[in-house]
């Protein structure tokens, strides 16, 4: 990648090394998610991510927007994502890296909505 991405800092590429795309297949709720990324009520629980041509490719969970998923996520998309709020006297918002994080089990995330998403595909 020649122009480096806002959201991809030296601690998240050293946190990823690990965890290429498709590291973590059949793990289920034993994954590690490595970051987290949100914006307003959004959050994208990163489990694995890669280089890929000039852009960085995430695989995670994806919860707050209509239905929580599994999926792709482009960093460079990610970063131009913008919300105006000045209407709510917050400016624009941005997706951010929720930091400190320490790389954890998603069993082990405290996030109603990704246990029950996780509860809901792996224990019935």
């Amino acid at each position: 990648m020649e122009k480096r991405n806002r959201l991809i800092t030296e601690e998240l590429l050293s946190a990823l090394k690990d965890y290429p795309l498709y590291s973590q297949d059949a793990r289920r709720k034993d994954a590690i998610c490595v970051a987290v990324f949100y914006i307003a009520n959004i959050r994208w629980y990163i489990l694995e991510g890669q280089p890929e041509n000039d852009d960085f490719i995430f695989y995670g969970i994806i919860v707050g927007t209509v239905e929580t998923e599994y999926g792709y996520a482009s960093a460079n998309e990610m970063a131009d994502i913008k919300v105006d709020a000045t209407h709510l006297g917050l400016g624009a918002l941005q997706v951010r890296q929720h930091r400190p994080f320490t790389p954890q089990r998603i069993a082990d995330i405290e996030d109603n909505e990704l246990q029950e998403f996780l509860t809901n595909l792996y224990d019935k």
